[in-house]
């Protein structure tokens, strides 16, 4: 752990660097993730670190930035990494690494603000407060500018008062697209399909005819139920779909074992079978007002079986669980002919140099102005009766 008084100069606070997450107490991590999703908790960011899916090798450098404050307590802290890609952030960058490129500029690494391989908007600035937010982001660009990192990008941050601090410390935000469920007090499936347009309602219905027409049965798993044998075989699955889209995949069985580990309390698991013999899983997580989709894999095709473990079973059991909201993840659009509506997504960006920096602000005025007319062309096609 190194550490820095540059970003807190004159007022009383410490920076300090952790590049060994377990060197960051967990209850002190937590308690300013406390209203966060899951994703943002200690133990989620140990399991990608233990498990190796983040660290040495793989592009994504853990170099999380603490502020304490004079009492020694943590006052805030971020989880930056230092990237030598832009693989696993949903929020595409290519364009602009390409064009450092080509003027013979180095674009990586950068400085990422983010939870890795997680589209899932919530806090990334985690503060006790005000000041200590603002302190934060000057310690993150502190960061950038000490290591000469090209550029800062915090992705997906949604918690109060975050917008506001990066705008205030120069940051330029970008707008993007998700789609989420949400329910207005439908207290079973039924409702909810009444509720859609007649075309879409009878789409689904179809959807699900199909899978129990091909004798599949999808299983609920939560929790603690979800066994090795069952962590085996749905890593196995999504091994097998990466595969078969010639990928690489971002996370590995460790990883899921450490999350049955250390999370149960939030994973949900469907596993779909024909007869006795599993076909397919996906896994999702949840708190006590959102279920979130996450992954998705099978080594057997049936056709509708990925609505019907990924979405369709999944709501069925927020709906009796009184989960108002279903983030099914980034991208998408086709989630909108099963009741998931367009909401917008933010990330906000700072580039060290002048002349890339000003281009990209005149890019993304362009960009949002884009992506306000596909929000309001989406709206216009809402599925909704």
């Amino acid at each position: 752990m190194s550490e820095s008084d540059g970003a807190a100069r004159g007022r009383d606070y410490r920076t300090r660097i952790v590049e060994d997450l377990r060197e960051l107490p967990a209850d002190d991590w937590d308690r300013l993730a406390a209203d966060g999703p899951p994703f943002v908790r200690h133990a989620f960011l140990l399991a990608l670190q233990s498990s190796g899916c983040v660290g040495e090798g793989t592009g994504w450098q853990p170099h999380f930035v603490r502020i304490d404050a004079p009492d020694g307590s943590l006052a805030a802290a971020a989880p930056l990494f230092l990237k030598s890609h832009s693989y696993g952030e949903y929020v595409f960058d290519w364009a602009w690494a390409d064009a450092y490129r080509r003027h013979g500029l180095r674009y990586y690494p950068k400085g990422l603000v983010a939870i890795p391989f997680t589209p899932v908007p919530g806090p990334r600035l985690l503060a006790r407060d005000a000041a200590a937010r603002a302190a934060l982001v000057r310690a993150l660009l502190e960061q950038c500018e000490t290591r000469r990192l090209s550029s800062l990008h915090v992705l997906f941050p949604a918690a109060a008062g975050e917008a506001e601090a990066l705008e205030a410390a120069g940051l330029m935000r970008r707008r993007g697209v998700q789609f989420h469920w949400t329910n207005p007090g439908w207290p079973d499936f039924d409702r909810f399909l009444e509720a859609l347009a007649q075309p879409k309602r009878k789409k689904i219905r179809a959807e699900r005819r199909k899978v129990a027409e091909a004798g599949v049965v999808v299983d609920l798993l939560e929790g603690h139920a979800i066994t090795e044998d069952d962590w085996t075989f749905f890593a196995r699955c999504y091994e097998t779909t990466y595969a078969q889209h010639h990928s690489t995949p971002y996370l590995n069985r460790a990883f899921f074992a450490e999350l049955g580990r250390t999370m149960p309390e939030s994973l949900l698991m469907t596993r779909a079978r024909a007869g006795r013999r599993p076909i397919a899983a996906a896994l999702l997580m949840h708190d006590r007002s959102a279920l979130y989709g996450r992954h998705w894999g099978a080594i057997e095709h049936v056709p509708c079986l990925h609505f019907e473990a990924s979405y369709y079973v999944p709501l069925e059991w927020a709906i009796r669980r009184g989960i108002g909201r279903f983030e099914g993840g980034a991208q998408g659009e086709h989630k909108m002919a099963r009741g998931f509506l367009p909401v917008p997504t933010e990330s906000w960006h700072w580039l060290a140099h002048p002349a890339f920096s000003d281009a990209v602000a005149r890019f993304l005025e362009r960009e949002t102005d884009g992506v306000d007319a596909y929000l309001d062309e989406l709206t216009d096609r809402s599925p909704m009766r």
